[in-house]
């Protein structure tokens, strides 16, 4: 990957980065609050507070604590999108893998208030099934930006065992705290090792269920030959 130079700004020229947009400091006072306290304990006067913008400004922004959520996982999905187009010359379990490292790379900067949602949403099953949905439709963008496109009942199947082994590698990551996150690249490429088994056996069956659904077929159309044969009715 190329990496940036230095000196490469004109002369005088500001290098300091413009200040974040309202919604963006939102996002970020929720996840600052969450590193602190837990997600049912945080209240939209507080993320409002901590932005320094109004509830007015706030719920103009979003609609709650949910939508603020959902933008920050959006936002998350945008950098991991952000990495180019997929080398198709790796095989499909190489380009997932560095998809999701990318998201990891991405989630890193919030990892404590990660741990605190995580707890969170052992204790309120809302929460944990918003995150679920939250977590589905973040993987059907990381296989796309892996160049995996599946469709049916192959693409749903893809889709939940993406779902698996992403929450399977980020639980190990809420707990890895080496520099080169190697147990983390360890869980995630063993989670999509046994996700490769399981794709090739399903493909096997999804190639076999239309032929044994014709034979059915033609036994059927068979008996209704032999009794007309016979005058049954």
């Amino acid at each position: 990957m190329a990496r940036a130079t230095r000196g490469t700004a004109k002369r005088g020229a500001s290098t300091r980065k413009p200040p974040p947009a309202p919604r963006d400091r939102m996002i970020d006072a929720l996840m600052a609050l969450l590193a602190d306290r837990p997600f049912a304990a945080i209240t939209l006067a507080d993320i409002a507070a901590e932005a320094g913008v109004s509830l007015a400004d706030l719920r103009e922004a979003f609609g709650g604590k949910a939508a603020i959520l959902a933008a920050f996982v959006r936002r998350i999905d945008l950098a991991v999108l952000g990495g180019g187009e997929p080398d198709m010359s790796l095989g499909p379990r190489d380009r997932l893998f560095e998809a999701e490292m990318r998201r990891f790379d991405a989630l890193a900067p919030y990892k404590p208030a990660l741990v605190s949602l995580t707890r969170s949403a052992r204790r309120d099953p809302a929460l944990a099934c918003l995150l679920h949905g939250f977590a589905t439709r973040s993987q059907k963008w990381t296989l796309a930006a892996a160049g995996i496109h599946r469709g049916g009942l192959a693409g749903c199947a893809t889709v939940e065992g993406a779902v698996l082994i992403h929450l399977e590698a980020l639980r190990t990551w809420l707990r890895d705290d080496d520099e080169d996150l190697a147990r983390t690249m360890a869980a995630l490429d063993r989670g999509l090792r046994r996700g490769e088994r399981a794709i090739r056996i399903l493909d096997q069956v999804c190639a076999f269920a239309p032929r044994l659904a014709e034979r059915g077929r033609r036994m059927r159309d068979s008996g209704r030959t032999a009794r007309a044969s016979r005058g049954d009715a």
